[in-house]
């Protein structure tokens, strides 16, 4: 049964039989006759057929719910009796929104210090996405945002705030505004601007701040990628909203600036979020508990702190 399952979720994840068997490692003929034995033990259609795969009727997805989550708890069951065993191991799958990719070294290095036979994967994920992946159990913990659009179903550990400035080319600024040290979100929303993309979270609190000033934007240019936003500044391109975490991982350039965005100051708190389910996750679990042990939201503030104070510099 558990092997039917994982078969089924296969399919869900790939939307086609050969796909899903290529995933799992077998011939599809056997995944396809699995599936069509789960549906004659629990008596109910899975799967619409036809020429190529249809999605799931609604007796599918409940079933496809209900074999997301015994395979998790297998899936933590077995995490347990490891850590009994061995001590806790395992492959620790982390979903992170764009904007937080330059703090999952912070993050890692105390965790894998401590749990070193624990190996890890990031995958960059809109905020939406990594609900679903929590929700749907193909993510074990995720770094997102946790006090702006809800997040559902889960635990939290708060790790930092976000805050947001403006880069540019300094040749594009007025002396008068390079002397005021900030920038409002109004005066922002006259630039020629590069934005991440509206299926980020950073972009919609972006946007919310430009209509608080009575403001609507239009970018010239959009991207899902954070380093893209600095690349394109850097090349002369257009100017971007960025989050302070970006300025921690790129040199400040003389040709740069980066203006803290003011009136209003907005920030926004980014920590770890993981399925609230009893018990808890194991690795999920032992990725908080590190995480906390070591403070790593101070850690972070502080070597945040350090790392833009060359950008302020750089205003003076």
């Amino acid at each position: 049964m558990f092997r039917k399952f994982v078969y089924l979720l296969a399919l869900a994840q790939e939307r086609h039989f050969g796909r899903a068997a290529e995933r799992c490692h077998v011939a599809q003929p056997t995944l396809s006759n699995a599936i069509r034995q789960l549906e004659a033990d629990l008596n109910v259609p899975i799967v619409e057929r036809g020429q190529k795969f249809g999605g799931f009727t609604p007796e599918g997805l409940k079933v496809l719910d209900y074999a997301r989550r015994i395979v998790a708890e297998r899936d933590n069951l077995h995490h347990e009796l490891q850590a009994l065993a061995q001590g806790v191991s395992g492959h620790l799958r982390l979903g992170a929104i764009p904007t937080a990719l330059p703090v999952i070294p912070q993050l890692l290095a105390p965790f894998a210090a401590r749990f070193p036979h624990i190996r890890a994967s990031v995958t960059s994920l809109s905020s939406r996405e990594i609900q679903r992946g929590l929700d749907e159990f193909t993510l074990d913990a995720a770094v997102t945002y946790l006090d702006n659009e809800p997040l559902n179903n889960v635990r939290t550990l708060p790790l930092y705030s976000e805050r947001y400035y403006l880069l540019a080319q300094r040749a594009d600024l007025d002396a008068a505004t390079l002397a005021q040290g900030a920038m409002s979100w109004e005066a922002a929303a006259g630039l020629r601007l590069c934005l991440l993309s509206p299926d980020m979270q950073n972009r919609r609190i972006a946007e919310t701040a430009f209509r608080m000033t009575g403001r609507a934007v239009e970018p010239v240019l959009e991207t899902n990628s954070i380093v893209t936003l600095y690349t394109i500044v850097r090349g002369g391109h257009c100017a971007s909203v960025v989050p302070g975490q970006l300025l921690t991982c790129v040199p400040p350039r003389p040709d740069l600036v980066a203006l803290p965005l003011v009136e209003p100051d907005l920030s926004y708190v980014v920590g770890l979020a993981y399925a609230d389910r009893d018990p808890p996750p194991q690795l999920a679990k032992a990725l908080a508990v590190a995480l906390a042990d070591d403070d790593i939201g101070q850690r972070v503030a502080i070597a945040t702190a350090a790392a833009l104070t060359p950008w302020r510099l750089a205003l003076s």
